[in-house]
């Protein structure tokens, strides 16, 4: 009955390998056929692709500033000039409104700035391999190079493109970082508080309803500001990192405990015991494999949460700050009135985060459907 049910899950696949296959065999082939996952793991990809290539991708470093650009709008870039193909940008020219003090930009379309791909502009370490200048684009001016502005300047006249792309990476390793500290938080003391029991399992789950009880945003507030402001961007960076994983492994442990719990009177558990198989080896090499593709499918689904909570906190300055760059600090610079009705490009930020997150989540209920290849 139950190869019977996982033939139209697999129906590209013989019937001698359904035999045969393997737990993550079988998980991969119902995975493959949620299309929405895949081509959500197509994203998630290409965004630590960005994240890696953050340097080489900007045309600008992200903290660079320039007056002549404040809340410049976004530039469109031409690609063809003469009937050739031949990138090029406009000059732009502003003059300064004295009743608003706003500035006003204009394009001048009888000058022309050409964009050289693969140019020469600030240097950067590829990957911590080797220093280089060499990035994907770059506008070429008399005076020097200087990004093409493709999203906008911010109100200190930098590269709003450039800060989104060095945003991501701080963003999504927080994100991976803080999975992974949860993972190991969860699965060693909800498997301790499942496997032994007793004075343990009373201890833990004690902890954790402790932890559960405190409200999200205050427990923030307070370890934030436990955070000393004299720490460099790196410290509070991985401060942020383990706020984030102290709250987050709760939720996770219980669910290990009650896998640990229905899984520790089972036949292939007593005859471990009884064959003198140590307690580690017993919980890392028989019991924990057995749920490894729900621990996945979880932190899957932990990681938009990490990304959303970083998001906040520094959204709402108890996380990193400037000149630290995520989505949240970037967000923080466009929450009042006045940017969304005169700067809305600062808004664009939230596409990433969005994107991302989605991504994520459907790579999760991809991965949480195809736990059970037999369902």
């Amino acid at each position: 009955m139950a190869q019977e049910q996982a033939l139209p899950m697999a129906a590209d696949v013989k019937d001698e390998q359904l035999d045969v296959a393997g737990p993550w065999l079988l998980m991969w082939w119902r995975f493959r056929k949620h299309r929405l996952a895949m081509a959500s793991v197509v994203v998630i990809a290409l965004f630590y692709l960005v994240a890696i290539l953050a340097d080489f991708l900007s045309s600008s470093e992200p903290v660079t500033t320039n007056e002549r650009f404040n809340y410049v709008p976004p530039q469109t870039i031409h690609w063809f000039a003469d009937g050739w193909i031949r990138p090029y940008v406009h000059d732009i020219t502003s003059t300064l409104d004295l009743t608003t003090f706003k500035k006003n930009y204009e394009v001048d379309t009888e000058t022309r700035f050409p964009v050289r791909f693969f140019g020469r502009g600030y240097e950067y370490r590829f990957l911590g391999l080797f220093n280089t200048d060499r990035h994907l684009f770059i506008v070429e001016t008399p005076d020097g190079h200087r990004a093409p502005f493709i999203l906008g300047g911010d109100a200190f006249g930098r590269d709003l493109m450039s800060r989104i792309l060095h945003g991501t990476r701080i963003s999504l390793t927080i994100g991976l970082a803080g999975v992974s500290i949860s993972i190991v938080l969860g699965v060693a003391l909800g498997g301790l508080s499942g496997f032994y029991g007793g004075i343990i399992d009373t201890v833990v789950q004690r902890l954790i309803e402790i932890l559960r009880s405190i409200p999200t945003i205050p427990l923030w507030l307070a370890l934030a500001a436990s955070l000393p402001r004299e720490w460099s961007i790196t410290r509070i960076y991985l401060a942020v990192t383990v706020i984030l994983s102290l709250y987050a492994w709760t939720e996770l442990a219980r669910v290990v405990r009650g896998r640990f719990l229905a899984m520790r009177e089972d036949d292939f558990i007593m005859a471990a015991k009884l064959a003198g198989a140590s307690d580690s080896r017993i919980i890392f090499r028989h019991m924990v494999p057995n749920f490894a593709s729900h621990l996945i499918a979880a932190a899957t689904l932990a990681v938009p949460f990490m990304i959303i909570s970083e998001t906040a906190l520094s959204f709402l300055g108890l996380g990193l700050v400037p000149p630290a760059i995520s989505w949240g600090v970037l967000l923080k610079s466009a929450q009042n009135v006045q940017t969304v009705a005169l700067y809305p490009w600062l808004m664009l930020i939230a596409v990433p985060v969005i994107v991302a997150v989605l991504a994520f989540n459907f790579v999760g209920d991809g991965l949480r459907d195809a736990a059970d290849p037999y369902g």
